[in-house]
């Protein structure tokens, strides 16, 4: 064999599977450079992990699978290895995680460890033709400087999933784990944002700017972040974390405000401010942008004083329960995530390898391990391509 691990995939999953994987091992990238989703990530500081990291944290079909991984290699051993390579970061809200420089810290310690695991990073080279042979593997590729076949035995598939095509994301993964017999589970974009149909969509986009903190209900999970309204829909954190449990036809719940403060507020000022509007009270708790929007269709009075108890049910149902139907989402053109892929019945959850084909291994966002918003799909391609780096230097 002319290597004893090929990794197709310069990312986060197919790098850190890189620097533990030990012998002749060339990591393969259609890229230009590695890491290139690492980079733009976190909007250039790489929100790298969550401190608060548990399997309840992901979205698989097996909820149960990825335990073992991120056992294994946790967000305490990632941040150990930050720590020691003199990258300062900081933590937002929610136990996120990000560099206070700059993303590209990450990719050179990452880099740093493919160099000292004695590993090779070929770039701007495209896969061909993957075929299965006698103890291994032979591979197809196509570069600048022609085309080369190549062998291994142990094969590691850590090319990413369909987000983000401009960058060049394909389903190769996917496509690698049919021809092999692995089956997959429904793909489609997650971490992504919502879009309307009219009228909804020219209400959105006529206060597009507009942020607000809610909490977005979607078949039964809810997230409590911030929104915020686009000139194509509705997006922020909360919406992003609830299109992974999405799909087309369900609504979504908005909960603007807590249901007692705003009876609180409403008794309050017709106690003492009956002559003012709803707007102008309503104004206090929610941006001004926003609060002509949510009144528009209730048909309440110029007066508080003068709302009866049918028009503050409908209000509050409207501030605590607002029901909408999204008509989609920006799909993978936006999206962070793919949710979905290939099938985890197929893959031994302790080493990442199929079940069915020694030495063919899938990790990252290709497999069917979907972590919410802030670090968790990081420290997922941390552990996957750190167990599968593991399980090759016990075979080896």
């Amino acid at each position: 064999m002319d290597y004893d691990t090929i990794i197709i995939g310069a990312g986060a999953a197919g790098m850190i599977c890189a620097t533990q994987a030990p012998g002749r091992c060339l990591v393969i990238d259609h890229a230009k450079a590695p890491g290139e989703k690492i980079r733009i990530s976190g909007g250039g500081r790489c929100n790298f992990t969550n401190i608060y990291t548990t399997a309840d944290n992901y979205i698989s079909h097996n909820p149960h699978f990825a335990k073992s991984a991120l056992a294994r290699y946790t967000q305490w051993d990632f941040i150990d290895w930050v720590a020691r390579s003199g990258i300062a970061y900081h933590e937002k809200t929610l136990g996120q995680l990000f560099c206070d420089t700059s993303a590209k810290e990450i990719i050179a310690m990452l880099q740093k460890g493919v160099d000292e695991a004695g590993a090779h990073i070929q770039l701007n080279t495209s896969i061909q033709k993957v075929a299965a042979i006698e103890g291994g593997y032979a591979l197809a590729l196509k570069s600048a400087k022609g085309s080369q076949n190549l062998t291994t035995r142990n094969l590691v598939v850590a090319c990413g999933a369909k987000p983000i095509p401009k960058m060049g994301a394909t389903d190769l993964g996917l496509r690698l784990a049919q021809q092999f017999g692995l089956a997959l589970t429904k793909t489609y974009a997650g971490l992504v944002p919502f879009t309307f149909s009219d009228p909804q969509h020219e209400a959105f986009k006529a206060i597009s700017g507009v942020a607000v903190p809610a909490r977005l209900e979607v078949n039964g999970t809810a997230f409590d972040e911030a929104i915020l309204f686009t000139h194509r829909g509705l997006s922020g954190p909360a919406s992003l974390q609830a299109s992974s449990y999405w799909a087309p036809g369900y609504e979504i719940t908005v909960g603007l405000l807590n249901a007692q403060n705003l009876h609180n507020t409403l008794q309050e000022a017709k106690k003492t401010e009956g002559r003012k509007s709803p707007h102008t009270i309503l104004t206090r708790l929610l941006p001004a942008r926003l609060v002509p929007l949510l009144l528009q269709d209730l048909n309440l009075p110029e007066r508080i004083a003068d709302m009866t108890a049918h028009q503050r049910a409908s209000l509050a149902e409207r501030l605590t329960h607002w029901q909408l139907t999204p008509s989609g989402t920006e799909g993978y053109r936006t999206a962070e995530v793919m949710v979905g892929g290939v099938d985890t019945d197929g893959l031994s959850s302790k080493t990442m390898m199929t079940k069915t084909q020694p030495g063919l291994y899938f990790i990252g966002e290709c497999v069917d391990v979907t972590g919410w918003l802030g670090g968790y799909n990081f420290q997922w391609a941390w552990s996957s391509g750190w167990v599968a780096g593991q399980s090759i230097k016990e075979n080896l």
